[in-house]
């Protein structure tokens, strides 16, 4: 299996460039305090995602995912804090919430699957 077949990084790769495209259009102040820090940690769910895939022994893996989560729990403070300074729309802030809740379930599946072929050899 390849990095770019899996679902949970397809989806937190296109949840930050929904987001980017967004933070964008905001006045250079909103960018520089919370554009910067909601970018940062979106993009982190996952850059943390890939460079798990990389790593070769399951539990080192799982660390990575791991701070991808807490990436993806990141994200969502700063886009409740961009919804309530008006920088996104109820619309956009409902609808991100949504795609942080997926991404969170299948990222949760994807950590508790790993290593659990080898330990039931």
């Amino acid at each position: 299996m390849e990095l770019e077949e899996l679902r949970v990084y397809q989806q937190s790769m296109e949840l930050g460039e929904k987001v980017y495209n967004i933070v964008l259009q905001w006045d250079w102040f909103a960018k520089d305090t919370i554009g910067k820090q909601l970018i940062r940690s979106v993009d982190s769910v996952g850059a943390n995602i890939s460079e798990g895939f990389g790593r070769y022994h399951f539990k080192d893996a799982k660390n990575f995912y791991y701070y991808s989560r807490g990436s993806l729990y990141e994200t969502k403070t700063w886009l409740t804090k961009a919804n309530n300074r008006k920088l996104i729309t109820e619309d956009d802030f409902n609808n991100f919430m949504k795609e942080i809740k997926d991404i969170g379930v299948k990222l949760n599946n994807y950590i508790h699957s790993i290593g659990k072929q080898k330990s039931e050899q």
